[in-house]
């Protein structure tokens, strides 16, 4: 029986990629050479169908969408729940492989090792070890993209007194609270100073410094040629800092364009008069619109949003003498994400590759070091035993 169904399943995968081999091809127009370097992302007619065991279509999660993320953008990705932006993010990751169409990320396959060790990540929920200190967590993720001992002590001390947690590096995460873990999850996205940034509803959690915060990281990272791929429920997040956006809705893209150009109310007209004019010359300027236009215009008074009022205050309380007991308000960016940057060589005119450096030998930790983590960990003052 079991002989049986793995033979039939099988088959059923054979037919398929016959039945994909006898399809006509779709021949795609190469895009120049400036083009190429410039398109960050380029998805093209993707189809991502989820299938049950027996390989019939269950859902269609991802129907038939194109765009592209040029460099230096910040695009916004925008839909309700269930509308594909999850599974979009998953297969620009090389998670998932889609069903038709075609994706390039930085100019390769998603799947190219190269191409994501360019790439940094804040997933939706951070997904820390939670016995690990700030520190070793950002070591941790530094090791992973083989960065120098010297190159990851250097950005960790940036990074944490850019999320205002230079006070907390010794405290494990497990201890932190969903904001203060969210702040060393936006860290470790940016360890490896990545090109494209992909950050999954990054102000969850986050108090209104943390969020402006993490709005001017982004600003920073646009003007320094970094591209940002932006999810987020919070739209005023979305329109605060993208360039552009896209919103998904059943697997499709329903609206696409420059933030500018999709809310934009060209029927409707505002005018801001100069804060030294007298009252009577307002009244004399109101009178001819309703002469002119036989109706009452709308008068009220500008107001400051409720962040920009926050921000205001806590500036105020941020010059009285307290003690950290959380995070502490930052307005510095990592200077080596400040720093200014140079464009990648397009890949016809790549200069080519030198012999790569013989890596110097990681040090292995100490006897003694290990012994005292242990009991740290375990609470066994002999743990030889």
């Amino acid at each position: 029986m079991t002989r049986g169904l793995v033979a039939y399943t099988f088959a059923r995968y054979i037919m398929n990629d016959q039945a994909s081999a006898a399809q006509p091809s779709t021949v795609l127009s190469a895009p120049s050479t400036a083009d190429a370097a410039a398109q960050v992302v380029t998805a093209t007619h993707v189809v991502k169908v989820f299938r049950d065991f027996w390989h019939r279509p269950k859902v269609r999660a991802v129907n038939d969408i194109s765009f592209e993320i040029r460099r230096g953008e910040v695009f916004g990705l925008l839909g309700p729940n269930g509308s594909g932006k999850s599974t979009t993010i998953k297969m620009l990751l090389g998670l998932l492989h889609p069903t038709r169409g075609q994706l390039r990320v930085l100019g390769a396959s998603p799947r190219a090792v190269k191409a994501k060790a360019r790439v940094g990540y804040l997933p939706e929920e951070s997904y820390l070890y939670p016995y690990l200190t700030s520190e070793e967590t950002l070591h941790f993720f530094g090791r992973l993209f083989d960065l120098s001992r010297q190159e990851r002590d250097e950005r960790i001390e940036q990074l944490l007194h850019m999320i205002g947690m230079q006070h907390a590096r010794r405290r494990v995460v497990g201890e932190f609270s969903k904001g203060m873990a969210r702040r060393i999850g936006l860290a470790q996205a940016l360890i490896n100073d990545p090109d494209l940034v992909i950050l999954d509803e990054p102000t969850s959690g986050l108090d209104p410094l943390g969020c402006r915060q993490v709005k001017n990281l982004i600003q920073t990272l646009a003007q320094r040629g970094k591209t940002v791929l932006l999810s987020s429920h919070l739209l005023a997040d979305v329109e605060d800092v993208c360039d552009r956006v896209a919103i998904l809705y059943n697997g499709k893209i329903q609206a696409m364009g420059s933030i500018h150009q999709l809310l934009e109310q060209r029927s409707r007209y505002r005018l801001t008069l100069p804060d030294a004019l007298p009252p009577e010359q307002l009244q004399e300027v109101l009178q001819a619109v309703r002469e002119r236009l036989g109706a009452e215009p709308d008068i009220d008074h500008p107001r400051v949003d409720l962040e920009a009022f926050f921000l205001q205050i806590i500036e105020r309380a941020r010059h009285q003498k307290t003690t950290p007991s959380g995070t502490t308000p930052s307005d510095n960016i990592a200077d080596y994400l400040a720093s200014p940057a140079t464009a990648p060589p397009p890949p016809s005119q790549a200069a080519p590759t030198p012999a790569a450096p013989v890596a110097a030998p990681v040090p292995r930790p100490r006897p003694e070091e290990v012994n005292e983590r242990l009991r740290k960990l375990t609470g066994n003052p002999d743990p030889q035993e």
